[in-house]
């Protein structure tokens, strides 16, 4: 079991190409983290440098005590999951597990006890004998998983290993992975581009973006308050709604005017934190499932037209232009509006974010 810890590393590929600039961070003994973030954002290379499959330019990288820099991937006691699976095709789904341990003379008996018990453990006991081509993208997948867990490895990495996988699929494989994280409980890194899967799976969520940790927090601290646009914008589905409103005193308290209404903040925002903004242009973010589309008549904050109605079955996702701004409202499916109609919309005043237009840091929540 061990830790991993980044101390100011850095990696520039010939030609000057700065790939992740100054990392630091601090993942603990048995935690499960997800690296998570848009494609090229320097994930999956922070992945191969603790995997040592990419040598790191500058800056320390320890696994548990020791400092990894110049030591080979084979003596880091890590295993790593590919997102194809990387398994031998002419060898049986028994061999492909216990390649590994054949590789370092690991005795027959341990060899099939090892590779019988990951096999149970992953419902793979009934396919031992058949050749890759045989099994199904989810049996291939566990048959990856295997081969890893026989080494009894301090360190699990994950590079997205349900990319290739349909949807059912996925679902049903990230609760088998969350199993096996706390069956073994070793240390799990873990990288996808789908928050879903970050959101469902992981301990800690470290958002990336160019490189750099926008945010390193639990699923639902990065959902109920991001530090900023990027990570609010990246972390939900469908995403974040965003607005240019303008900040202004309201009674004693303060409230923004949006699309032509005025809407009172909530008295739990920072009062000192929105002080500063009186009269200026910030934008107002707020989730789908905080929106709601009610009858015309009712009272509400704001008027739209709705553009598309996606009916999702318990609900419906309204797609409302809302005086030039696109937002996706998610409601009941009773709501009997459809394409062109009007929609009044409600705002839960106490789940609106508001960001800085220029530096597009979190002002308040």
């Amino acid at each position: 079991m061990a830790s991993i810890s980044f101390r100011h590393v850095n990696k520039t590929y010939p030609g000057g190409v700065q790939v992740v600039p100054d990392l630091n961070l601090e993942i603990a003994d048995k935690e499960f983290v997800i690296l998570v973030g848009p494609s090229g954002c320097g994930k999956s290379t922070t992945l191969r440098m603790i995997a040592g499959l990419e040598d790191i330019t500058s800056g320390e990288l320890r696994i548990g005590d020791q400092v990894v820099n110049d030591v080979a991937p084979k003596d880091r006691n890590i295993a790593m999951v590919f997102q194809n699976y990387a398994l031998y095709p002419h060898m049986t789904v028994y061999k492909n597990i216990a390649f590994g341990l054949m590789q370092k003379k690991v005795p027959k008996d341990e060899i099939d006890k090892r590779v019988h018990e990951a096999a149970k453990a992953l419902d793979l006991e009934h396919l031992l004998n058949r050749k890759p081509k045989a099994l199904s993208g989810g049996q291939r997948q566990r048959v990856a998983l295997g081969r890893a867990m026989v080494r009894d490895p301090a360190v699990f990495l994950l590079d997205e290993p349900l990319s290739n996988l349909d949807a059912k699929l996925r679902t049903a494989m990230r609760s088998e992975i969350s199993r096996l994280h706390k069956r073994l409980a070793t240390t799990f890194v873990y990288v996808t581009h789908d928050q879903t899967e970050a959101m469902t799976m992981g301990d800690r969520i470290v958002v990336m973006k160019e490189g750099i940790i926008q945010q390193n927090d639990t699923p639902q601290n990065l959902y109920d308050y991001p530090c900023n646009l990027f990570v609010a914008g990246f972390i939900g589905s469908p995403q974040m709604n965003f607005m240019d409103a303008v900040v202004m005193e309201d009674k004693g308290g303060y409230a923004v005017k949006v699309c032509g209404s005025t809407i009172p903040l909530d008295g739990h925002m920072d009062k000192a934190k929105l002080a500063p903004y009186v009269g200026k242009t910030v934008v107002l973010g707020i989730r789908p499932e905080d929106v709601d589309a009610v009858d015309a008549g009712q009272a509400h904050d704001l008027d739209s037209t709705i553009d598309i109605a996606e009916l999702m079955g318990a609900e419906i996702n309204l797609h409302v232009d809302c005086q030039g701004n696109k937002l996706v409202v998610r409601t009941a499916s009773t709501f009997t509006g459809r394409e062109g109609d009007g929609a009044a919309l409600v705002l839960d005043t106490k789940k609106i974010h508001l960001f800085d237009k220029e530096t597009e840091q979190a002002i308040a929540h």
